[in-house]
């Protein structure tokens, strides 16, 4: 049975000197100097020194076989250390504890790893061993944070009268965009739910309903290829409104994530966040989800070469693509050798075919890449048109659009990491608005929602939705914070004559529409409030908090990049006889036997 602890192992102090004390927790270190022995006590809050002495042999024999990563109880003295024996890397620093009793709960093997911060142990083998990677100090701190977070978060919504519903984790399978996780039902033969991609639709029915504010944090389910920022299970905050606008939504947003910041990692941010359109953000920086904490903006030469005698440019020019550059501050001098790795760098990791630059510097002037093919003044044009001076390289790619705008969007992060102009310590928040309404599929010849089929287009842009559903913008708007896309959201559709419209714009039929999404249009035959709301994403906005780079590493039993747990070995095969009570039967060369 274990002791009572009267303290953790992180609180106490000089304050605590002479006081009779119970600590329990991990050997987190343990050093035998000439018969006294020392050991590092380890718990989630921190970390005391205890001293077992030869006073007590027997006490001191016990303590003897302690090792790393032992379950232990001690009762003790809190004793003031000398002054030159202070540890000023530990809260508890100043005492350690004379130990007077020792209690041994459990042994430990000798761990696959060793559980201390910035250990580089690959990525496998500590999710292989999960709950020990948890005890790592920087993983628990994370944990903590996710906490914190989910407090923050239903404070700020309960104080502003939004009602907290839970939606089902079984739905209906509405395929739309990632593929559903499906779940087979044993009572209801051959018929499957699907695990929820988000609470989307529940959320609208929430608004007929008459619940005008909802929010949830919701765990939700997509069956795509995965990377560092994706996982097949992820969360979000879930947020619905009735009778607002995107004014509405974005503020209620912007106030929410100012009070997370501050309660959680103690940064100050200033709303209204900084706002742009999709147009904007594509032509300056080629992505819908800019790093606005640096520079690089992209310089657009298209018009000053698109006559030129050099065909790389105005071929692409004249085919309808693009001609850009960046300038990057202070790299005028680099010379040839690195210019060329840095080009098959480019082309290696953007897929562009190639980079010319021009490079300004006191010794060669203004030198071009491709100056015999390009008259002076034209040359002159593009480094006024990029605003460099003496000292400063512009990087120069041409190519069809839109490709080579993702192309120099790669080459500016490159370059911002490279050459330490990203201000790691910032948090820019930014409104991306006004996105494209549908894009158009060449691989299935048809449209797609850019966000999804209930995003309600803008009200100026109706006529456009028959002839010309490209240049339909819509009322949504997605967060981003450093580069990364935090949340999305937008204005509902809540006529059922105008989602019929989009559903045939998406080219999904009336019988196909009611057989999919009926209980959602004959929920508004009776009555529908404009609506709007938001998904924020809680992993990667605390992976960002964090200032980690892996979604992995702020959820407590995340899957691997093949969406498994190496840990319990899931997923997993199961019992024929499973499957005989859920009607399956698998593919041939399918099954346990092929292990």
């Amino acid at each position: 049975m274990a002791w009572r602890r009267t303290h953790n192992c992180g609180e106490l102090g000089i304050e605590n000197t002479g006081e009779e004390v119970v600590l329990n927790g991990w050997v987190d270190t343990r050093r035998d100097l000439g018969g006294v022995i020392f050991i590092d006590l380890r718990d989630r809050y921190g970390i005391t020194q205890i001293v077992f002495n030869e006073v007590d042999k027997k006490l001191h024999e016990k303590a003897e076989q302690l090792r790393t990563e032992y379950v232990i109880g001690i009762k003790g003295v809190v004793d003031k250390r000398d002054d030159e024996n202070v540890n000023p890397d530990l809260d508890t620093g100043d005492i350690e504890i004379i130990v007077k009793e020792l209690e041994i709960y459990s042994k430990a093997e000798t761990t696959p790893f060793e559980i201390k911060e910035d250990i580089e142990t690959g990525e496998e083998i500590r999710l292989k061993y999960r709950y020990l990677d948890l005890r790592r100090p920087d993983i628990q701190q994370n944990m903590i944070l996710r906490s914190d977070f989910y407090q923050t978060v239903r404070s700020y919504y309960h104080q502003h009268n939004f009602v907290e519903v839970e939606t089902p984790v079984l739905m209906k399978s509405t395929p739309e965009g990632a593929r559903d996780y499906l779940v087979p039902s044993r009572v209801n033969a051959g018929k499957f739910f699907a695990l929820p991609q988000s609470p989307q639709t529940y959320k609208q029915l929430l608004m007929v309903s008459g619940f005008d504010r909802y929010f949830q944090i919701v765990k939700c389910f997509r069956d795509e290829d995965l990377r560092a920022d994706r996982q097949p299970e992820f969360t979000q905050i879930d947020v619905e409104m009735s009778f607002v606008n995107e004014e509405d939504i974005m503020e209620s947003t912007e106030q929410m994530m100012t009070k997370l910041m501050k309660e959680t990692i103690g940064r100050d941010v200033a709303p209204p966040f900084e706002r742009m359109t999709y147009k904007e953000a594509m032509k300056t920086y080629g992505t819908d989800k800019p790093d606005t904490r640096f520079g690089l903006e992209f310089a657009d030469f298209s018009e000053l070469v698109k006559d030129s005698e050099f065909n790389i440019f105005s071929n692409t020019v004249q085919e309808g693509g693009a001609v850009l550059g960046i300038t990057v501050p202070g790299q005028g001098e680099m010379g040839r050798g690195a210019i060329d790795r840095l080009t098959e760098r480019v082309k290696e990791e953007t897929g562009a075919g190639g980079l010319i630059y021009i490079k300004l510097n006191e010794e060669d002037g203004v030198k071009c890449s491709v100056e015999k093919f390009l008259k002076e003044e034209t040359v002159d044009a593009m480094v006024q048109k990029a605003e460099a001076e003496m000292g400063d390289l512009v990087l120069i790619l041409a190519g069809p659009a839109p490709d080579v705008y993702t192309q120099m969007s790669k080459l500016r992060l490159m370059m911002g990491k490279e050459h330490n102009l990203i201000d790691e310590d910032a948090f820019n928040f930014l409104w991306v608005t006004d996105f494209p309404l549908v894009e158009w599929s060449r691989e299935d010849q048809r449209y797609h929602a850019l966000h999804h089929p209930f995003t309600s287009p803008k009200q100026e842009d109706l006529g456009k939705l028959d002839d010309d559903p490209t240049e339909v913008r819509s009322r949504a708007y997605d967060l981003v914070l450093n580069g990364y896309e935090i949340g999305g959201g937008s204005i509902r559709i809540h006529d059922r004559e105008l989602q019929k419209r989009m559903f045939e714009l998406l080219g999904i039929g009336a019988e196909e529409a009611q057989e999919r999404f009926g209980f959602l249009l004959d929920a508004f035959k009776y009555g529908a409030p404009p609506h709007g709301g938001i998904a924020l994403g809680v992993d990667r906005i605390i992976m960002i908090l964090a200032g980690g780079n892996s979604l992995r590493d702020v959820i407590a039993f995340p899957k691997n990049q093949k969406a498994q747990s190496t840990m319990d070995n899931s997923p997993d095969y199961v019992d024929q006889e499973q499957l005989d009570e859920l009607h399956i039967r698998l593919k041939r060369g399918v099954g346990p036997e092929e292990k």
